[in-house]
């Protein structure tokens, strides 16, 4: 009625087999392959912003980003001058023509804040539109100087806690960059 799990003794005897054998011959294949490996590292970061092709268009980017910030400053001051304005007035105003002016004000400034979230998240993506395709080409590059100089991996310098700075590629990767794209 009852199906009865049972355990083969031949897995308990395996498994401590396997293990002890790892043990034995994993140094030994650990070893060869640090001799005939060669490691480089890469700071990603600091080789896609040392290229040209992001310093200018970076440079087009913060251009367009402070005339958009002046736009803003603009428009802010003339709500400020609005709310100025009502405020002056608020005593003297009739009331139906209070409440128009500060419905009008109401609906600027949340037109304002949303013309300002949306200039942000606009701002943000293209940034990141162009870091990515720039980051692309790097990653083409760098594999590219992995090849040509047999090493037989590149990491990012973000997740090793030392390396040998004779193995840093980053102005290698950037100078390469540059030069394939110019």
């Amino acid at each position: 009625m009852f199906m009865r799990l049972t355990i083969s003794r031949r897995p308990r005897i395996i498994w401590p087999l396997l293990i002890f054998g790892f043990f034995i011959c994993g140094p030994l294949t650990v070893s060869s392959f640090a001799a005939d490996s060669r490691i480089g590292f890469v700071d990603i970061q600091k080789a896609v912003s040392g290229t040209k092709e992001w310093k200018s268009s970076f440079n087009k980017f913060k251009s367009d980003f402070t005339k958009e910030k002046k736009r803003i400053k603009a428009r802010e001051k003339k709500i400020q001058k609005m709310l100025g304005e009502l405020n002056k007035q608020s005593f003297v105003l009739d009331p139906e023509l209070k409440k128009k002016k500060e419905d009008r004000l109401r609906k600027e400034k949340i037109a304002f804040e949303r013309y300002v979230q949306d200039q942000n998240a606009e701002f943000g993506k293209k940034e990141k539109e162009m870091t990515q395709i720039i980051l692309r080409k790097m990653m083409e590059v760098i594999k590219k100087i992995g090849k040509e100089k047999s090493y037989t991996m590149i990491l990012e310098q973000k997740v090793v806690l030392y390396h040998d700075k004779g193995n840093d590629l980053t102005k290698i990767a950037t100078r390469t960059y540059d030069r394939i794209n110019k």
